[in-house]
């Protein structure tokens, strides 16, 4: 991904909210829904920035721009986890996965378990 369209935390504050929202949402919406919000025309400016960098697009409804992702959830959630991957633990998904369940707290249910592995079989056979 270049550079320009990495997210600033308050630009992924606002992401998270559209995708909360349905996947759609105004800058209205995104006031309410922020905790710790800033003014109502950083949040306009932040939008801006957002469909700049192509994250969002817009339509206009009645008086307000409604803002929606340009790309699925799915597929942010991915590029986001290659950059954690990448940022923190050297690429590596195995350091990842020890580091979670290291800490305090963390279960693996049998359910999860069977999945996880299924999973690991299916990408050791590069099929889905």
């Amino acid at each position: 991904m270049e550079e320009s369209r990495e997210l600033s935390k308050r630009e992924r504050q606002i992401m998270d909210v559209i995708f909360a929202a349905g996947g759609e949402a105004s800058a209205s919406d995104v006031l309410a829904r922020l905790s710790d919000p800033p003014t109502r025309t950083a949040v306009r400016t932040f939008l801006t920035i957002l469909e700049q960098k192509g994250h969002l697009s817009h339509r206009k409804s009645g008086r307000e721009f409604v803002y929606r992702p340009t790309q699925p959830r799915r597929r942010v959630g991915q590029s986001a986890m290659r950059r954690v991957l990448d940022v923190f633990f050297d690429g590596s998904l195995e350091k990842a996965v020890a580091a979670h369940l290291a800490e305090p707290g963390a279960k693996l249910s049998a359910e999860e378990a069977k999945r996880l592995s299924d999973l690991i079989k299916q990408a050791r056979r590069g099929t889905k």
